[in-house]
């Protein structure tokens, strides 16, 4: 018996045993810390469609939350708080805002269609450096030409977030950096709703390889109000692929202590050996959408139980109830 991380593998087998359209709404629960938009129980939706792709994925996305807002609000603009304090007062992407010594209201405008970002592309423009290939944490190699010296990609990504003054705690891998450098240069801009696309593969172990693309992979997450609210791909059907995948994230876990990396599961890589047809899958924080729709930027607010601080009881009034006990 333990707490699921996600019923995302379950799902995969069930389409894989026939079931071509299959979706969920449940309870997940993550061993993470919290804040503000993070508690370790959560709801989230997840759906898989075989024969879809990301792209199908992203087109269903702009409709189904476009006129949810629309059909919720009467209109494709919602207004949200942000604290000062938890967020940067700036956002090339907000339509309007007006602030105090305390809040940042912003207008958010879900009127399709909505921006594409290339996560790698869109990082070497705003960063104004080149990420060097093979981005493969023990493959890259990185020439600079003043020292004639080869350094690992995870050096370059390492120099480049303290350059831009980027925290990434241990351990710092190639996956890890390039997220970090994604939330500083990307994440922190996006306040109208948008997509940052074709993840790399080493950030994306379930998701499929990119058609033209190499080490990249055909996966897209929602962002909204600087948050992450969906993320979907087209799933990776090759077992052999799979199983290699897996086996690179042992590598992470094991050797460099990537407590996030994901774990071998050799029943579903079995599952798959049966043929998992092309399939499209995406998956939705409910509590974060709630959020959004009830302009509130502490999680806690739209969960009926939030974990709370324990209540510490004053000396005295403990001292009276053991005493009449």
């Amino acid at each position: 018996m333990h707490l699921r991380i996600a019923p995302e593998l379950y799902l995969k087998t069930l389409v894989i045993g026939g079931l071509d359209r299959v979706y969920e709404i449940g309870r997940l629960f993550r061993n993470e810390g919290v804040d503000h938009t993070h508690n370790p129980e959560f709801t989230s939706v997840e759906f898989y469609c075989a024969y879809w792709d990301y792209e199908d994925m992203m087109q269903l996305t702009e409709q189904l939350i476009s006129s949810l807002v629309y059909e919720i609000k009467g209109s494709y603009k919602i207004e949200y708080t942000f604290l000062h304090n938890d967020e940067e007062k700036q956002s090339s992407s907000a339509s309007h805002i007006t602030s105090n010594s305390t809040e940042e209201t912003v207008t958010v405008d879900f009127s399709p269609p909505w921006p594409r970002y290339n996560l790698i592309d869109t990082l070497e423009e705003r960063g104004n450096f080149k990420i060097p290939l093979p981005l493969d944490s023990l493959g890259a190699f990185f020439f600079f030409s003043l020292s004639s010296f080869f350094f690992p990609n995870e050096i370059f990504l390492s120099q480049k977030c303290k350059e831009l003054h980027v925290e990434c705690a241990e351990p710092r891998t190639t996956a890890r950096l390039l997220d970090k450098l994604t939330e500083h240069l990307i994440e922190k801009t996006l306040v109208n709703p948008a997509f940052i696309t074709c993840h790399p593969i080493l950030m994306s172990p379930l998701a499929k390889y990119h058609r033209s693309r190499p080490e990249l992979s055909e996966r897209f997450e929602l962002f909204v109000c600087r948050k992450e609210l969906c993320n979907a791909y087209t799933e990776l059907n090759n077992p052999k692929i799979q199983r290699e995948r897996f086996q690179q994230q042992i590598v992470e876990r094991n050797e460099k202590g990537d407590t996030e990396a994901m774990e071998y599961d050799k029943d579903f890589c079995e599952a798959m050996e049966y043929g998992l047809p092309p399939t499209g899958g995406w998956g939705l924080g409910i509590d974060r959408l709630a959020m959004l729709l009830t302009n509130n930027n502490k999680i806690k607010e739209v969960l009926l139980f939030p974990q709370m601080k324990p209540i510490v009881e004053n000396q005295t009034i403990k001292k009276i109830k053991n005493e009449n006990m």
